[in-house]
């Protein structure tokens, strides 16, 4: 995987992510922290904690063709830097709740099309076989940089104000934006002057989620990928779980940091020891198993195998995650692309947003373990409903080749 670090693009896109993602999970702890310690309601905390996902559907269906139609570099260096001065803005101290999570919305707005830009990015910048190897290293690198986020952030939340958190986190902003613009190559639009699924307005809107819908591998795909919204409820509910065992909250941090970890190596020993020919075979139960560990919650293990059972969970999520987003890119045109992704993208993204919200509802009535455990079933049973539909997909287009190749064979 090393060799992907060769190409100087890809060394830019990495280092300039790797920037972001650890800034946002210092964010997240301070926000997770600061809602529940002014309001103590688990509904409140995973509410804006679902602040941070679920606006991305909205911005990613209508925003997302910008990744098509502009110049990608200037779209995720502009992005940035306009996330950079809304956080500034979040961390005014004692700025009223509506008022900060308004300001989160807009900031999860504008994440869309800079995720979408960069995925569509990524194929250009490495091709044929490096592909793989750049998402695996991206994905380690990502779930590391939460690892460290997750695990020091509720040590230095609980060492600084969240303020200051947010001001670290618009600092990271900030700097991916000078890296993104100047490290760059400067490619022109990919569907510019196109009539594609990537068209602006409701027109392009319809078009693109048609365009996927109506293509079963890629509906199956995407829906096996929305599905890890369920297992990203823990750690929404990191914070009212450890009030639940009464941890403090620098334990909040570690809870949180379980399933980064565990993606680590679920990214590094499914593209070490699982064969490409394989790959795409195991993504429904990949996706299965993920939640399995999470059905022992309700029986209120205790710290230690709590971590251990996010950590395996974290680490199938990702191993089928990854086989997901390759086989979806590989089968879209490069002219829509971005605004393809960006779909994809912001319905993950929104599908965790709704899942901590329903898992916070479900731990004020019952409790987080039990609410965790919950969502373990639900995403157990869905992704075996995925899986077949994804196994009948592949079974399709396979006949669709013998066909042609039978009638040659005839003749």
């Amino acid at each position: 995987m090393a060799q992907v670090f060769s190409v100087p693009e890809f060394r830019v896109i990495w280092a300039a992510e790797l920037l972001s993602v650890g800034g946002d999970q210092l964010a997240r702890v301070a926000l997770a922290v600061l809602v529940f310690g002014r309001t103590g309601s688990a509904t409140l905390a995973a509410t804006t904690y679902a602040l941070t996902f679920l606006p991305a559907l909205l911005g990613g269906v209508l925003l997302s063709w910008l990744a098509d139609r502009c110049r990608r570099r200037e779209v995720m260096a502009a992005t940035d830097v306009a996330r950079a001065g809304l956080l500034c803005v979040m961390a005014v101290p004692d700025l009223e709740l509506w008022a900060l999570s308004g300001l989160l919305v807009v900031v999860v707005l504008l994440g869309a099309p800079h995720s979408a830009a960069q995925g569509a990015l990524m194929p250009q910048v490495l091709e044929g076989e490096l592909y793989e190897r750049g998402l695996a290293v991206r994905q380690i690198s990502n779930q590391t940089a939460q690892l460290v986020g997750f695990a020091t952030g509720g040590l230095l939340v609980a060492a600084i104000s969240p303020s200051t958190a947010l001001l670290v986190d618009a600092a990271t902003f900030a700097l991916s934006a000078v890296v993104v613009r100047f490290g760059l190559r400067n490619r022109p639009p990919a569907a510019a002057g196109a009539a594609t699924e990537s068209s602006g307005g409701f027109r392009g809107v319809v078009s693109g989620v048609v365009a996927i819908v109506t293509d079963p591998r890629r509906r199956a795909l995407v829906f096996l990928a929305w599905l890890v919204g369920c297992y990203v409820v823990p750690e929404g509910l990191a914070a009212p779980y450890a009030d639940q065992v009464g941890a403090g909250t620098a334990v909040v941090g570690l809870l949180m940091a379980a399933d980064p970890l565990g993606s680590v190596l679920g990214a590094w020993l499914f593209v070490r020891y699982i064969p490409f020919a394989v790959r795409e075979k195991l993504v429904g139960l990949l996706a299965a198993a993920a939640g399995l560990p999470l059905l022992l919650m309700p029986l209120n293990p205790g710290i230690p195998l709590t971590l251990v059972l996010w950590g395996i969970s974290g680490m199938f999520s990702t191993a089928y995650l990854l086989q997901t987003q390759a086989s979806f890119v590989r089968a879209t045109p490069d002219a829509g692309r971005g605004h393809a992704l960006g779909v994809a993208a912001s319905g993950i993204v929104a599908g965790q947003g709704v899942a901590v919200f329903l898992g916070g509802l479900l731990a004020d009535t019952w409790t987080p373990s039990v609410a965790i455990g919950a969502f373990g079933v639900i995403g157990v049973v869905l992704s075996l409903t995925g899986a077949v539909a994804w196994w009948r997909a592949n079974g399709e287009r396979a006949q669709q080749f013998e066909q042609p190749a039978a009638a040659l064979r005839g003749a």
